[in-house]
């Protein structure tokens, strides 16, 4: 006969079985995360690539591809999450699974990187493979990458003096605005690792853009967002020479429908710059990329604006002042790229363990937080001196920018309020000034947490169809445009190839921590 209080913990014990197993049955295996893995790329990489590249999102018959605009058949974007981004999703995949398909896509993605990398050193927006466009384009290699043997290409020394001219922006325009060239040469350095050197056709390709990135690095170790000449040597000192970030005695509230601007954060730009020399430092060892990224940290301690405002500005002129870029980015502090320059900041110390890249961080994070707005979140932008929050409306019939003070009426073209990452960006640096090892965070926040949980796995691995795809139907995404620009809702829904990213990024990542 069994005792009452033998008789409660055997109930417990049965208990405990119970759940133990329930969890067992929920729990994710790494086979199963695997498996899953290699659907995604097979499924993306036999339907979606043409000719080794991706666009933005399909639809799930995929007879509609859509980018920013309509790009026909034979184009494929670079801009992330263009190809670049697909690529080296890939090769996560790869990494994960050993899995040599996966390798394989990714390989087939940097070839695409390649073949469409300018005689400027860098990429435009998106590339071509069409003969028409082919022609027009000054591509260093034909379609099967072969070098091109052109008699002469637009080569010039390096510098906004040069570019602004705009001579060859029709055929052999590099940008480093949105992580275009940047995202092409990283795929291009980490495949070509990955293959230990022996694809030459991409080894080139990474060692030449690489080089057009640390040539285009002004004296003070800014970038500017475009060059469309190959730059035989960097910007001259005497025209841009060595200052600190200042306030200007006045500025435009208009828009001066000019450019002066020769160094450029916006849209992280310098700090995607920073992140692809490092990497390139990391996988091949050379002392060259590391001193560059160094030489773009020196950059932005030099940026950091003085009292009472010590953070950063978008763009700057030759006089680092703050500038005007287009009609709605006016001179002023931003918020956006002021986390993003810490961030910046913070991955170069980690990487160096020189502390000096701390410094500006403090004052930065203790500005920013006396001027976050009542809901928390950081303004894109704040007036020099003044510190208000800026916005832009629509002018008159809905035509122009007119610069304001106020967001009841801001126009939706733009993001002018960020969600803050100062507490992510105080924390990191205090790890760092202590000697500790930091896990950077994703920055402006994707849809999983790194690393992602067991839970974000099987929402995943649950939202997957059986042929390896994530598709959207829902009212918001599940729409997309056809060949004449008309929104549709394509009957099997849409694909995206930033959903097919970050799930197989997550998945990546998760597997990579399970023990084999």
């Amino acid at each position: 006969m069994i005792e009452p209080r033998e008789a409660h913990l055997t109930l417990m014990h049965r208990a405990l079985i119970f759940l133990s197993l329930a969890l067992q049955a929920g729990a994710v295996s790494p086979g199963e995360v695997s498996s899953a893995l290699t659907k995604a790329v097979s499924f993306y990489h036999s339907r979606a690539a043409a000719h080794g590249g991706y666009v933005y999102r399909y639809s799930a018959d995929f007879t509609l591809r859509e980018a920013e605009g309509i790009p026909d058949a034979d184009t494929i974007w670079i801009q992330p999450p263009g190809t670049p981004a697909v690529g080296m999703a890939m090769l996560d995949a790869y990494e994960a699974t050993k899995d040599k398909d996966c390798l394989k896509a990714a390989v087939e993605a940097a070839h695409a990187v390649s073949r469409t990398q300018l005689a400027s050193g860098g990429w435009d927006y998106s590339g071509h493979f069409d003969a028409k466009n082919r022609e027009k384009w000054l591509y260093r290699r034909d379609t099967d990458g072969k070098l091109i043997n052109r008699k002469k290409i637009p080569q010039s020394e390096a510098g906004w003096h040069i570019w602004r001219q705009r001579e060859y922006k029709d055929t052999n325009y590099s940008t480093v605005d949105d992580d275009v060239t940047q995202a092409a040469t990283r795929l291009l350095v980490r495949v070509d690792h990955a293959l230990g050197g022996k694809d030459a056709e991409i080894k080139e390709a990474a060692d030449y853009a690489l080089e057009a990135i640390m040539r285009t690095q002004y004296p003070a170790g800014g970038w500017s967002a475009l060059f469309d000449t190959w730059p035989t040597s960097p910007p001259p000192a005497d025209k841009f020479p060595i200052k600190a970030g200042s306030y200007p005695a006045d500025w435009p509230r208009k828009w001066p429908k000019d450019f002066t601007g020769c160094y450029v954060l916006n849209d992280n730009t310098h700090a995607t710059l920073m992140s692809t020399l490092l990497l390139a430092w990391e996988l091949r060892g050379d002392q060259k990329y590391l001193d560059a990224a160094k030489r773009g940290g020196d950059f932005l301690r030099l940026a950091q604006m003085p009292d009472p405002q010590p953070a950063w500005a978008q763009q700057y002129d030759a006089e680092m002042h703050p500038a005007w870029s287009r009609a709605f980015e006016p001179s002023a502090i931003c918020g956006r790229e002021s986390q993003s320059a810490m961030w910046a900041l913070l991955k170069l110390a980690a990487a160096t363990g020189d502390k000096k890249y701390l410094d500006p961080i403090p004052p930065a994070l203790a500005y920013l937080r006396k001027s976050l707005l009542p809901d928390g979140r950081i303004a894109r932008y704040y007036e020099l001196q003044t510190n208000k929050p800026l916005y832009f409306e629509r002018g008159e019939g809905g035509k122009g920018f007119e610069l304001t003070y106020s967001d009841k009426k801001a126009s939706s073209n733009y993001g002018w309020k960020w969600d803050s990452e100062l507490d992510a960006i105080q924390a990191a640096g205090s790890k760092l000034s202590r000697g500790e090892p930091v896990v950077f965070p994703r920055v402006e926040l994707e849809r999983w947490s790194s690393p992602p949980t067991e839970k974000d796995i099987q929402t995943i691995l649950a939202e997957q169809k059986p042929n390896g795809s994530w598709v959207a139907t829902d009212d918001e995404r599940g729409w997309m445009r056809d060949a004449s620009g008309k929104k549709t809702n394509p009957a099997g829904g849409v694909i995206y190839s930033l959903d097919f990213i970050e799930n197989v990024k997550a998945l990546s990542v998760w597997l990579k921590t399970q023990p084999r």
